[in-house]
């Protein structure tokens, strides 16, 4: 009789996890990249969560189901510390003496890339709600978890799961289209400071050439 993955990684099949990595990996990547908007510190959460889910192996219980909502929830409770340790770190940073900011072209091109700035605007309206609305609206909106395994994820009742992202969905909407207006006068003031020879060369095309490599 063939085992279910479940019970093969509980065995400590090392196969098992290689088949969940391949399956899930991209997932994990993207839930992180979206929560993060960095890409290296995505590729973090990747690792982080399937050493997690090999230590956690012997935790699944039995059966047939898909261990994709179990993994997101290991890879949900590597983000709280991810966003415990950056917490820490800009504090850290706020207590050093300030230095002359360097331009930032990486914010330039946001400025030029419809998706992206939707993206930033969105990360940082989520910064607003709650963190338990954040992970449901993650995890079912952006992840396209169903309810069940949202709840399972977050070892949450299904209804609280429903209750979470309705409210999330209504607060975002409004701070999001604030968000977006605020970066839209943002981009303006900066395009009427080039326009009027306030601002030097050179920013575009290093923001275009960095849009390369992006792409």
């Amino acid at each position: 009789m063939e085992l279910s993955q479940r019970a093969r990684l509980r065995a400590g099949d090392q196969d098992a996890i290689g088949e969940l990595f391949d399956a899930h990996a991209q997932a994990v990547y993207g839930y992180a990249l979206r929560t993060l908007g960095d890409w290296a510190a995505a590729e973090d959460v990747v690792s982080l969560t399937f050493l997690e889910a090999w230590r956690l192996r012997e935790r699944p219980e039995a059966g047939d189901e898909s261990l994709r909502p179990w993994l997101f929830g290991i890879a949900t409770n590597v983000l709280r510390n991810t966003a415990r340790a950056a917490r820490r770190h800009r504090a850290a940073m706020a207590r050093l003496p300030e230095r002359e900011a360097a331009p930032d072209f990486a914010d330039e091109l946001v400025t030029r890339l419809d998706d992206s700035a939707q993206l930033a605007a969105v990360r940082r309206a989520l910064e607003s709600l709650r963190r338990s609305e954040r992970e449901v609206f993650r995890l079912c909106v952006w992840m396209g978890l169903d309810y069940a395994s949202a709840a399972e994820a977050l070892g949450i009742p299904t209804g609280t799961v429903r209750s979470r992202l309705s409210r999330a969905r209504t607060r975002l909407k409004s701070l999001t289209e604030a968000e977006l207006a605020n970066r839209r006068d943002e981009r303006d003031g900066r395009e009427l400071a080039v326009a009027t020879g306030q601002v030097g060369g050179g920013g575009l095309e290093a923001a275009r050439s960095m849009q390369g490599d992006i792409r």
